[in-house]
């Protein structure tokens, strides 16, 4: 399973690359297995304010519907519209092309709560047994 050193990671399987105050956000590779084909990623609206631990939209796939939750809080700056027509990507590259969307984090201290890539890989362990 890859899980990139250098991101922050949620329990919902969210990740998110902190560049200053600028979080870009997408799911883990985990999540995206548990899913299988991913059809359809709803996000939220570029200018939305959003809130850590917010339903924030959903991810639809051949298996399931799931939502999407933030892992910060900010506001939306970008979203990655080559999902509308290429959701596939989230399977294909979950931690580079199938990003979701760019957040400036109004609360940036919010990211040292998320986990590192240790703690998450320990995390999934737990998920195992």
């Amino acid at each position: 399973m890859n899980i990139p050193s250098g991101l922050r990671y949620t329990k919902d399987h969210e990740w998110a690359k902190i560049e200053g105050t600028t979080a870009t956000i997408g799911i883990t590779e985990f999540a995206v297995s548990q899913l299988g084909d991913i059809t359809l990623v709803e996000m939220p609206k570029v200018g939305a304010e959003i809130k850590a631990g917010q339903a924030i939209g959903t991810i639809e796939s051949v298996k399931a519907v799931s939502d999407m939750y933030a892992p910060l809080s900010g506001k939306v700056l970008e979203i990655n519209a080559e999902l509308d027509n290429a959701p596939e990507q989230v399977n294909d590259s979950p931690y580079e092309s199938g990003w979701m969307f760019k957040l400036h984090m109004s609360k940036p201290a919010e990211a040292e709560g998320l986990m590192d890539a240790s703690s998450y890989a320990k995390h999934l362990e737990t998920l195992d047994h």
